[in-house]
Parts: structure tokens; sequence; C-alpha cells
């Protein structure tokens, strides 16, 4: 397909107040069949993630009681990594048309084969899009170690998450191997804890079945050294696969005050970053190096976020709007830059172009437009 042309008027930062800008975007996207199910790439990808899961647990079982198991937690890492990338596109409902098959996808991908709770996340995650760095809103800039707003860094805390806050731009990436760990721990305090989740008994079975029965396997298999090796491994590989898949989409953009109102398409394209790569890049990130096209369309199939790309992007320079977009390393270096000084107590460690913008921005109150997907 051609690239595709925009008949948006050039309304630029003068547009009228209360014009909804993202209505004409979704209209363009949806006329361009974006928005279409790739009913194909999803399944192919389902079943060679399916294939790949049970030729390396047969391989780790073949192999035996030997260090070389260390090269199977590594692969094994990297595919339960995959598998959350896909299970995330079931919640989104990017596979199905049908939100029960979604639903029931997310399940045996997160809960069965990853060992994610998919209730847990998505309420998580759900609440993150609606409102993606907003003080008090976005539960992804509340983290209980590291420190991504002032607002944080400014609590009281004990000695050794001040002493982690205070050296967190040169612990980030080593904390991010301790992010598949937590993901699990997360996951069995949620379905075990009170409240209300919809699938909690099978949430419980599966949960069991994963965690349980695959730490079981690995001591059956190994000597108690090498398996808690092969553990720490695998857990700190695939931990760090996620993190640094996740990291660079919003940290060190602006942080937006809590009582501040923003129209949908800046709510969501200011406050998100893209990461510039090939195809090789976005099978190890997910897709979600496609960050903006994320936010603005959740449940648009990830081999369309490409294409989308230079569309939204387009739109967003004619509306003036800013759209950021990095290099991987550069996003790297964003963000560790930034956490570091709000670890070391700088008040304002961002000029966001959010407040410069008030007077307009606050000028009309926006409604969230209905989903568009």
């Amino acid at each position: 397909m051609g690239p595709i042309r925009t008949t948006t008027p050039k309304a630029g930062r003068g547009a009228a107040p209360g014009v909804n800008l993202f209505t004409e975007l979704a209209a363009q996207v949806h006329r361009s069949g974006l928005m279409r199910r790739r009913y194909g790439y999803y399944w192919s990808k389902i079943a060679v993630l399916f294939l790949a899961l049970v030729g390396a647990v047969w391989a780790f079982v073949w192999i035996g009681d030997t260090w070389w198991q260390l090269f199977t937690a590594v692969v094994l890492a990297v595919l339960f990594a995959q598998a959350a990338f896909l299970g995330h596109d079931a919640a989104h409902r990017q596979i199905f048309v049908s939100g029960r098959w979604n639903n029931w996808m997310s399940l045996v991908i997160g809960d069965l084969m990853v060992g994610m709770s998919y209730g847990w996340w998505q309420h998580k995650h759900t609440r993150h899009h609606a409102n993606p760095n907003k003080l008090g809103s976005d539960p992804d800039i509340e983290l209980p170690v590291i420190a991504v707003t002032a607002e944080t860094a400014q609590h009281e805390h004990g000695p050794l998450v001040a002493w982690l806050r205070a050296h967190q731009g040169i612990l980030f990436f080593p904390i991010l191997l301790l992010e598949g760990v937590s993901l699990h721990a997360s996951s069995v305090r949620r379905v075990l804890s009170r409240g209300h989740l919809e699938h909690r008994a099978v949430e419980i079975i599966f949960l069991s079945v994963r965690l349980g029965g695959f730490i079981a396997l690995v001591f059956i298999v190994l000597s108690p050294g090498i398996a808690a090796t092969f553990l720490a491994v695998q857990l700190g590989i695939f931990g760090f696969h996620l993190g640094i898949a996740f990291a660079p989409n919003h940290k060190g953009m602006p942080i937006v005050p809590r009582t501040m109102k923003i129209d949908f398409l800046r709510r969501q394209v200011m406050m998100s970053r893209n990461i510039r790569g090939n195809r090789v890049l976005d099978f190890f990130m997910g897709g979600l190096n496609y960050q903006i096209e994320h936010h603005l369309f959740p449940s648009m199939p990830r081999p369309h976020l490409r294409r989308a790309a230079p569309l939204i992007a387009s739109y967003c320079r004619q509306v003036g709007v800013p759209y950021t977009q990095t290099g991987l390393l550069e996003g790297y270096a964003i963000v560790v830059r930034y956490i570091n000084r709000v670890g070391l107590g700088e008040r304002d460690v961002f000029t966001c172009p959010l407040i410069e913008q008030r007077t307009h921005l606050t000028a009309t109150t926006y409604d969230t437009p209905p989903a568009a997907e």
C-alpha cells in the first residue's frame, strides 16, 4: 500500500478550543484499513510460539543436569517475554473481534504460559492508558523503588529506599533484572487477595500450574545449585527483556498535574515516545516501540502500527501536537538522565510543554472520545 494522504486542514496551534482533534485522525485510520484484524499473523505467531516453548521444554529435559542449561534459561526467558507481548495484544482486543475470545486468550497466555495474572495486569494497564503520566492516576509512575516523579521522590521512606533512589540512575538497568520476580509476586498476591477478580478460580489454577509446575520441573531435572542459578537467570532475563521494552515509552516525558484536563490526542501523544528501528526491533519490543500509535489506537493489530506511524506523525505536525521519536540508545539515555535527576531530588526535572500551553488547554474541558477501535 502506498503512502496515505491526509486531508485535514492545517489547524495548527491556533485550532479553535473544543475541536476534537482525534476525530478526523480516527476517520483516516479507519479508512486506511489499519484497524482490520490480522488473523493469519496472530494464529501463525501463536502456533510458532507454542511449538517453540514445547521444543525448549523438551530440550531442557533432554539436556539434563548440566550448566549448559543456562543457555536454555535465556531461550525460555525470551520466549516467555514474547508470550507476554502476545498476551498484551489479546488484552487490548487486537487479535479477535470477540471480547470473550480475547479474554480467554489473555488468560491462557498470561496466566498459564507466562505466569502473570491477566486480571491484575488489565486493571493496572487500563488506568495507565486512560491517563499516561498523570499524577494520582497512572500506576506506572507510582513504582515501589524507583521514583519517576519529584512528588514520589519527596515522600518519606527508609534508608535503603532512600539510598536506592539517590543512585537509581546508575542502578536502573540492574533493577530491571528483578522485574520478572515482581510481576510473578504481584500476580500471586492479587489472585489471593480480596476484591473483585472476574476469573479468580481459573487464574489461581493456571498460575499454580505455570509457577509451581515449572519450578518443580526445574528441580526434578537439575541439581539444587544449578536449578537455583537456572531460575535466577531465566527470571532475570525475562524481567530485563520486558523492562527494556517498556522503559523508554513514557519515562522522561511530561508529567501531567493532577488537576489538568487535556484533550485525548495531546494526552496520548505528548506523554509517549516512539523508538525508531527496523523489524528486528519491532519483534524484540513487541511493537511497543510504536507507543504513540498504540496509545491512540490500543486495539490496532501490532503489524499495522509501523504503517500507521507516518500517517499519525504527519497529522500531528499539521495540528501542532509534538510527536516524539528517538533512537533506542538515545531513548535509554534520556530515561536514565531523567530518573537520576529525580532521585537526586531536583524539583523541576522536566520543563513540561503542557504547562506552557496551560491557558490554551484548560480553556475548555475535553472529553475522551468513544472507543474508535
